[in-house]
């Protein structure tokens, strides 16, 4: 019994003006309609549509489901499932604070991951490491809940992240090497074996939609 998760990162912001926005409510850019056609194109048909609370993930399915993916009414409607763990890192007082701003506050931490290393918490927000936690703990219940389902799920770059942790049992230090680009896909299969072992399998990360 194989749980697929389809994990799509929003459009790009299109209020950031460069900034960090981190978990702040900004809407996005969803113009592109290749993009949407050939991303909508890949997802699976039959499948349960998740999506974090912020309405960038709302706007990035209604797109997808208007440039023909078979989702919900993203509106978000009664099909659209709205997980609030799964919403993205919170950046406390770094969020609207312009990303030149930050390199020059930060210096050699700035490479570390852009913004902070994995246990950081910036100042009245939260560390990588929380995040991954709690994500590990949605993803989790979301699979009890969808066993052997298609999970399309509508996140963020951080998010994915984390759940790229969890299948590959990385540390959250190490899991920030990754690159999630906006409007990516990225794969995930698990597998659960008897005596309540686990395994997963990855299919792709941060796959362009064209």
């Amino acid at each position: 019994m194989v749980t697929r998760w389809w994990w799509v990162r929003h459009a790009p912001v299109t209020a950031n003006n460069a900034c960090c926005y981190g978990q702040t409510d900004f809407p996005c850019d969803c113009n592109d309609s290749a993009a949407f056609a050939t991303l909508a194109a890949r997802l699976p048909k039959d499948a349960v549509w998740i999506a974090s609370p912020l309405r960038r993930t709302h706007m990035t399915a209604a797109a997808l489901v208007a440039a023909g993916a078979h989702g919900p009414d993203p509106s978000p409607g009664p099909d659209l499932h709205i997980e609030p763990h799964l919403i993205e890192q919170n950046f406390g007082e770094w969020q609207g604070v312009k990303y030149s701003e930050l390199q020059a506050r930060r210096g050699d931490e700035w490479l570390r991951f852009w913004l902070a290393p994995a246990h950081e918490t910036p100042p009245g927000g939260e560390s990588f490491v929380t995040l991954t936690q709690r994500v590990h703990r949605a993803i989790t219940e979301i699979g009890e809940r969808h066993p052997g389902r298609d999970l399309v799920m509508m996140s963020h770059g951080g998010t994915i992240r984390a759940a790229l942790s969890l299948a590959l049992n990385l540390a959250p230090e190490s899991a920030l090497a990754f690159a999630i680009d906006n409007l990516s896909l990225t794969c995930i299969e698990h597998f659960p074996e008897p005596g309540g072992a686990h395994f997963w399998r990855v299919v792709a990360v941060n796959q362009p939609p064209r």
